[in-house]
């Protein structure tokens, strides 16, 4: 089969029947192999039947959810290509034609662009129109380099192995996102084509909500770009600390009227300390992220962690510490200086709060190393050393095992059997003697039978018999002297 049309269902009576006879139109109209199957998500207002009237096949999926329903149905789906879109009669499906040439052409995902084909009045509301959809989309494509230029659009069609590669996880709306997202880092084929939008058929309100779905896209952006979630802000917040903390040491800053003192000086610490935690967690979280298979293996931080082993971790969380305490130290020996008195802070601080940054973040540095190493330990994992003697020893073992046992099994059913076969021996020679007697038997009355004389043979009506006489010896005819007749 080359193409099913898979469309999530809940509560669609309203409109489920239209959508599926325009997807079993457009298979007619052009000749197509396909399908129409409907994911039901719990419907009970009918629409189950409605779309079996329609000529729509109805996979029932239990977990709730959008992309639940979608990842049930795209599960069912029989074709090579699969077609998703809503079931609410906003999409137009006799005009499918334009996606399959380009999965027939090798593309991998095919999305519809509902910007570039046209969006009717009161299909989508402003705020999603000028607002949600514009930003979630600018955002994708700043976070993961993709030329997609609508994310959310809900008429795609892909190849079914392809996308079943990606092994898509989110059950809610955010699957609209995490397909793209990963069939990008991916590097597939993905291409666009305009498509309409119309108000939907339905009375009711749609399930979409603003609000909390659009929170769910956009926070799946983020944590799926550990780059832009961690890294980037980090590296800002480090180098406007590091900036501000070696101007400021050396004295107070003034621009213009305002001037910058010992109090700034503290924030540039706790903007330094920030950043390089918000730094170190990007690398730990990219690690775990392709250890999981969220994210695929990056090379650059394939080299970060080979590099940074525990013991560099260490050397270097060491440093750190080392020029913290060189701080303390410093800030000691000026405290003698005034004789352990009272210290101006605009002067002490410029020497503790340097060093106290330091000794904070050398220990960062080594927890960081530490992690690292617990997850390239599960990394590492080593197949188990087999002893080839101590192997062959157990499977003769068991050879023998299964032999004593099948012996003693039969012996087992000789013993069961035992009864049983003498009363059959005992039966067969009392068959056997009965079978004796009557052979005999038969023999005696055969031989009689040879011994009686036969019975006179009468020839005509006449008196006239013929007799078989046995013949005497020829000493008995010599007995009595008589003449041969």
């Amino acid at each position: 089969m080359e193409l099913s049309v898979v469309m999530p269902c809940l509560n669609e009576a309203e409109t489920v029947e239209t959508c599926v006879r325009k997807a079993v139109g457009f298979f007619e109209e052009h000749g197509i192999d396909g399908e129409v199957v409907v994911a039901d998500n719990g419907s009970t207002d009918g629409s189950q039947q409605l779309a079996r009237d329609a000529g729509a096949r109805v996979v029932p999926v239990i977990d709730k959810g959008y992309g639940n329903a979608l990842m049930g149905g795209i599960r069912a789906a029989r074709g090579k290509y699969v077609v998703m879109g809503d079931a609410d009669d906003s999409y137009d499906f006799t005009s499918l034609l334009p996606f399959l040439e380009e999965l027939r052409d090798g593309a991998d995902l095919v999305m519809g662009n509902r910007f570039k084909g046209g969006i009717a009045p009161g299909a989508m509301p402003p705020l999603h129109r000028y607002l949600g959809n514009p930003v979630l989309s600018f955002i994708g494509r700043l976070f993961f380099g993709s030329k997609i230029g609508d994310f959310h659009c809900g008429l795609r069609a892909f190849n079914k192995e392809s996308i079943m590669r990606l092994g898509l996880q989110t059950g809610g709306m955010e699957f609209a996102s995490e397909m793209v997202v990963k069939a990008t880092l991916a590097k597939y084929d993905i291409r666009e084509v305009p498509t309409t939008l119309s108000p939907d058929g339905r009375s009711r309100p749609p399930h979409l909500n603003t609000w909390r779905d659009g929170w769910r896209h956009l926070r799946f952006l983020l944590l799926y770009s550990p780059r832009w979630l961690f890294l980037i802000p980090g590296l800002l917040f480090m180098t406007l600390g590091l900036v501000a903390g070696i101007a400021l040491s050396f004295g107070p800053v003034t621009v213009g009227e305002i001037a910058f003192d010992v109090d700034t000086l503290v924030g540039a610490s706790a903007a330094m300390i920030i950043g390089f935690q918000s730094v170190i967690f990007a690398l730990l979280t990219k690690v775990y992220a392709m250890q999981e298979g969220f994210l695929p293996h990056d090379p650059r931080v394939k080299r970060v962690i080979d590099w940074l082993s525990l013991e560099r971790g260490l050397v270097l969380g060491g440093l750190l510490a080392l020029a913290g305490l060189a701080g303390l130290v410093a800030s000691l020996l000026h405290w003698r200086v005034n004789n352990f008195g009272e210290l101006n802070p605009r002067e002490s601080l410029r020497i503790v709060v340097p060093a106290a940054t330091a000794l904070m973040m050398s220990l960062q540095a080594v927890f960081a190393a530490l992690f690292v190493s617990i997850l390239r330990i599960r990394r590492r994992q080593h197949p188990p050393v087999v002893d080839v003697a101590e192997e062959a020893a157990g499977v003769v073992d068991a050879a023998a095992h299964r032999v004593s046992r099948e012996a003693a099994e039969a012996a087992k059913a000789d013993e069961d059997a035992a009864p049983a076969k003498a009363a059959t021996g005992a039966k067969a020679a009392r068959t056997a003697r009965t079978a004796k007697v009557a052979k005999s038997a038969k023999g005696d009355k055969a031989a009689k039978s040879a011994e009686a004389p036969k019975p006179a043979e009468t020839y005509g009506g006449g008196n006239v018999k013929i007799v078989n006489v046995k013949p005497k010896k020829a000493d008995d005819s010599a007995g009595d002297g008589d003449a041969e007749r």
